[in-house]
């Protein structure tokens, strides 16, 4: 029972602390979309650049690839001011337009993590996984935040342990790896 409770602080705790990672697609071509683009890359947040990503959906003649990969960079813009809703509605867009996009699903998948709906995020981001992202260890990362919000410690070390593993230089993972205790029965 006492350990019960443990696990449940200890997910609690995580979830305080831990955040969903998201990740942006390059768009080139030199228009609004690539200006969205590398605004998304480079980490931006002001809301400007998210109006240019809605520009560009609006007014320019893009391939369905780079269409959906605006779509996603704009739903990376809401992610990072919490508008998970409408930022999940973009990320479906892209997943509808182009159903091999990875980063449409892990995304997506983060969106669900804001909102704490830890099942839903699941299979978007065992989707992105199977689909190949640019940076598999923020998927990897965001789904050990899910299965904590599941009450599944296990997997939830494995995943960070995987995101270490594929990116040892990002803080995010072994931060949360340092709450866990691994004990042999």
């Amino acid at each position: 029972m006492l350990k019960g409770i443990l696990v449940a602080v200890l997910a609690i705790l995580a979830l305080a602390v831990a955040t969903a990672a998201e990740g942006a697609v390059t768009v080139l071509g030199g228009g609004l979309a690539e200006q969205c683009s590398k605004a998304a890359v480079a980490g931006e947040n002001d809301r400007r650049f998210e109006d240019l990503c809605a520009l560009a959906l609006d007014t320019e003649f893009l391939s369905l690839r780079d269409r959906a990969g605006t779509y996603v960079n704009r739903g990376v813009f809401k992610l990072r001011r919490a508008a998970y809703a409408d930022a999940a509605r973009d990320f479906s867009e892209a997943a509808r337009l182009q159903p091999d996009m990875g980063e449409a699903y892990v995304n997506r998948g983060a969106a669900f993590l804001g909102q704490r709906r830890y099942a839903e995020s699941l299979p978007d981001l065992n989707r992105a996984l199977e689909l190949g992202v640019s940076e598999p260890a923020k998927a990897y990362y965001n789904r050990a935040i899910a299965h904590e919000g599941m009450d599944n410690a296990k997997a939830a070390y494995f995943d960070y342990q995987k995101a270490v593993e594929i990116d040892p230089e990002w803080a995010a993972p072994r931060e949360q790896l340092t709450r866990f205790t691994v004990s042999r029965r």
